[in-house]
């Protein structure tokens, strides 16, 4: 189950991540403007906040596991498709759809968790598959361009379908498992509930993470080239996206101890903010160390805020909060930097992108003293 689990973390970026490395053939061949190349990852994160409620309906409706495959059938038919399509308008559509099956998996993984493992192994297997989930953004972003697409004739077409079918044997083999914990009680509500302040609170909290991780990624390049070390920036994003994987093999050791915490969420939120502030006041290499400290800790607190659902909900109420803080956490991940990104345009500097996202952020912190990590009594009974 666990090698199961890291594998369908591992399918909720890869297919979104191999965008950035394939998009100059791809812009080339089918004549995409600039604002159309960055759709391709944009879009798809946009689509991680819009799908997750069909995601909370179908595990309402049919559960977890057969939501969590039938996501990933959705997921390769967009993600494949975007290998096979003609024109622009096609390509667009291929990647909400492939977006849609990664924003439905999400809420069905930590849904699932509890019919698949003992209370006690809930936040080892939110690491578990969170670890999945970064090395498939490092993976897809790394190896696409100097691994597999040399051996597949440079055809960024044969890239995508590489990538994108293996996943049907990972859907067909999640029913290989016989165990389930947690008999289903039939179809419920599946709708956010506003009035738990733990929806509200924690997808507010993970629009912290995503934005500033998200957003400096989007802006590094900026950045750098305003601080005059452009040349560094290879260099800078190697480093700030492999600490998101350093911060799930830490998680997968401390997951036990960290996760619901609220000191160890406090301190990583406000390290965040910290690091990323550090990125544009400090120059050289501080800056790209700092940068770098907020990757890692910006990935240690998306772990710790995804895996308090199904530790702290009632019976059959995690998907449904998983949903809830998705839709939150990533129309703001989608929002906030697009929102710095036309502050900077207005006003010629780079830096008032990010100031951006570190006063949203700086808003927010404070929410993390509040929140009530108890866990519910019949979560603990089951």
């Amino acid at each position: 189950m666990a090698v199961l689990l890291w594998l369908a973390g591992m399918y909720l970026r890869i297919p979104v991540l191999v965008a950035p490395p394939l998009a100059p053939f791809i812009g080339e061949e089918l004549a995409l403007s600039q604002a159309l190349t960055g759709a391709l990852t944009t879009l798809p994160i946009l689509m991680l906040a819009i799908g997750s409620m069909p995601g909370s309906l179908a595990i309402a409706r049919i559960g977890p596991r057969n939501t969590l495959a039938l996501a990933m059938v959705v997921m390769v038919i967009g993600s494949a498709g975007r290998g096979l399509v003609p024109d622009t308008l096609t390509l667009m559509l291929a990647s909400s759809v492939m977006g849609l099956g990664v924003a439905m998996m999400q809420p069905a993984l930590p849904a699932l968790l509890p019919r698949w493992l003992e209370p006690h192994h809930l936040a080892l297997g939110t690491a578990i598959y969170m670890n999945g989930m970064l090395m498939g953004e490092f993976i897809g972003a790394g190896i696409t361009l100097p691994v597999l697409m040399p051996l597949l004739d440079n055809s960024w077409r044969a890239t995508l379908l590489a990538w994108s079918l293996p996943a049907l044997l990972v859907a067909a083999a999640l029913y290989l498992p016989r165990r389930d914990l947690e008999k289903p009680a039939g179809p419920g509500a599946w709708l956010p509930d506003w009035r738990n302040p733990l929806t509200l609170r924690i997808g507010l909290l993970l629009g912290l993470s995503g934005s500033m991780f998200f957003g400096l990624n989007a802006y590094m390049g900026n950045l750098l080239e305003q601080q005059g070390q452009f040349d560094k920036l290879a260099d800078a994003l190697f480093w700030y996206n492999i600490a998101q994987v350093f911060a799930s093999l830490i998680m997968l050791k401390m997951a036990r101890s960290w996760v619901g915490r609220r000191s160890v969420i406090i301190v990583t939120a406000s390290l965040s903010i910290a690091g990323t502030l550090g990125a544009i006041t400090l120059t050289g290499w501080w800056s790209i160390a700092s940068a770098t400290l907020m990757s890692l800790t910006a990935g240690v607190l998306l772990i710790l805020l995804v895996a308090l659902p199904p530790l702290v909900a009632r019976k059959g109420e995690t998907g449904r909060l998983s949903a809830g803080t998705f839709l939150v956490g990533y129309t703001l991940a989608f929002s906030v930097p697009m929102l710095g990104g036309l502050i900077a345009d207005a006003t010629g500097d780079a830096r008032h992108a990010i100031l951006t996202i570190i006063a949203y952020s700086a808003l927010v912190l404070p929410l993390a003293f509040t929140l009530d990590l108890k866990r519910k009594k019949d979560q603990l009974e089951s």
